[in-house]
């Protein structure tokens, strides 16, 4: 079967009555799920799991798969509104898009979130449609080396992701770094900072720590706050990005895209890193890097295509080698299993009416989700003019759903609790969140890679120099931390002399 053939007997699939009313279901969960704090995608796909086996399989994974990237879209809207991400991707975008909405401009925002996240999301279904092969192929030749070096270069980003010190910064990172390495390590197989706690034997979850950190310092903060709550006011007339808008947006919105899918290709990648890497690469090539942290639409636009992009990326190392490069997509590579399908590439040969019918659903259901979300904005907004003495109950409330619901265990609220604690202690010293999640996210990559590299090596450092890639990634980010370095140094020389 040709190419083009592959692609028409794909859309015949998804487009049976059946199949589409699941893309269907699955966009709108995963809407859902992304709006509300904390209540992720994984969980969800766990819970959907039992309900798929009375289904096709291509009927499950189109389901299961839709859950997914719907999420991405959902979850910029309450890093918007509340400044709480409803998933790990949509962080950085509480940076802008939260500003932009006490600015009264949350209906620009959300708008140009709905668009870039349609525009990322098709563009990396086009590009998995073309180039599934050959991407695969060279997702193969990435080893311990070059990932250690990809993480070092993805760990720069703390440089940009400062608004104020980059010294605070540094030391964030570093203490996302630490909490990283809580649990057991997975050479050794010993225990470490776990305290006795079985809970913390699996390490700190990234859902209580977002949680926290976003969520209940937040509250912490607003509660302290002898003024009002503003409530924001945005007309429906207003939720359209203008002409000024879309000049702001067209160039992060066209970078976020060809950031964001290579990134979700390579396993530890995704909507994750891809969304940090684009605000890194916006701030740092703005004209007007002064605005980034006070309402900048790019710092919205770039983010939202990239995280968007990096899902559908994801989806190549396990469809092509059966690698989920993160815990959703391992958990729908399980369901692919239940289902007599093997993830890999033996897959495209043996099943290739499920992986094509999966593509091809992506593509409607990234159309599915404009068509949805766009009428949908100004039901999000109104969640703005709710008084805050009952929108921070309602916030609590989410958060405490989606720290326990992740593994039904009381000791992640409490853990959550910590972090709100500390995060409200941190923000008051004006030490920022984003570094430490980055930190936090590239950690355990970044500590694995190390390790098993100089496995290989018996102990050698120079294995990072001798192979190209690894060395190419090292010096780019040696370059860019050393020049954005001296030049916040030289700012504060300046500084202090005037």
């Amino acid at each position: 079967m040709d190419w083009f053939s592959s692609i028409l007997s794909g859309f015949q699939i998804a487009f049976q009555p059946a199949n589409f009313l699941y893309c269907f279901l699955g966009v709108f969960l995963g809407t859902l799920i992304g709006v509300l704090p904390g209540i992720g995608p994984g969980g969800t796909i766990a819970i959907l799991l039992p309900i798929t086996f009375g289904i096709s399989p291509v009927s499950a994974i189109i389901l299961l798969a839709g859950v997914y990237y719907g999420a991405m879209y959902g979850g910029s809207t309450t890093s918007i509104l509340v400044n709480i991400p409803g998933e790990a991707s949509s962080v950085v975008t509480c940076l802008d898009g939260y500003q932009m909405a006490r600015n009264g401009r949350a209906g620009p925002a959300l708008g140009i979130s709905a668009f870039g996240s349609f525009i990322g999301g098709t563009f990396s279904v086009v590009v998995l449609m073309f180039l599934v092969q050959p991407l695969a192929n060279a997702a193969l030749k990435f080893g311990p080396p070059e990932y250690f070096s990809l993480t070092c270069l993805g760990l720069t980003l703390i440089t940009y992701l400062a608004r104020r010190s980059m010294v605070k910064a540094i030391a964030m990172a570093l203490f996302g770094l630490i909490l990283s390495t809580v649990g057991i390590d997975l050479i050794s197989g010993e225990a470490r900072f776990a305290f006795g706690s079985p809970t913390l034997l699996d390490g700190v979850g990234i859902v209580p720590l977002a949680m926290g950190f976003f969520g209940i310092s937040e509250v912490l903060t607003n509660l302290e706050s002898p003024i009002e709550r503003i409530i924001f006011k945005t007309r429906i007339g207003n939720l359209l990005p203008d002409k000024e808008d879309w000049k702001r947006s067209t160039g992060p919105v066209i970078r976020g895209s060809l950031i964001g899918f290579p990134l979700g290709v390579l396993p530890g990648g995704g909507g994750v890193i891809a969304s940090f890497v684009s605000y890194a690469v916006e701030k740092r090539i703005s004209k007007r890097p002064e605005e980034f942290g006070k309402g900048a639409i790019e710092g919205v636009a770039g983010p939202e295509t990239a995280n968007n992009a990096g899902a559908g990326g994801a989806f190549i190392p396990l469809f092509a080698l059966g690698i989920p490069p993160n815990v959703v997509l391992a958990i729908l590579a399980g369901g692919l299993i239940i289902h007599g399908v093997a993830p890999g590439p033996t897959m495209l040969r043996d099943h290739p009416q499920i992986f094509w019918g999966t593509v091809a659903s992506m593509y409607l259901g990234n159309i599915m989700l404009l068509v949805l979300n766009l009428p949908l904005i100004s039901l999000w907004i109104k969640i703005l003019k709710v008084p805050y003495r009952i929108l921070m109950p309602l916030i609590i409330i989410f958060c405490l759903i989606g720290a326990y619901s992740i593994n039904n265990n009381i000791w992640d609220i409490v853990i959550m609790g910590i972090f709100g604690i500390i995060g409200y202690i941190l923000r008051k010293f004006d030490y920022e969140e984003a570094p430490l999640m980055l930190g936090f996210i590239l950690g355990p990559i970044f500590e694995t890679a190390f390790r098993q590299s100089l496995i290989i090596s018996n102990g050698q450092l120079s294995i990072f120099i001798i192979r190209p890639i690894s060395l190419l990634c090292i010096a780019v980010a040696a370059f860019l931390f050393i020049s954005t370095g001296f030049s916040y140094y030289r700012k504060s020389k300046i500084r202090m002399t005037q």
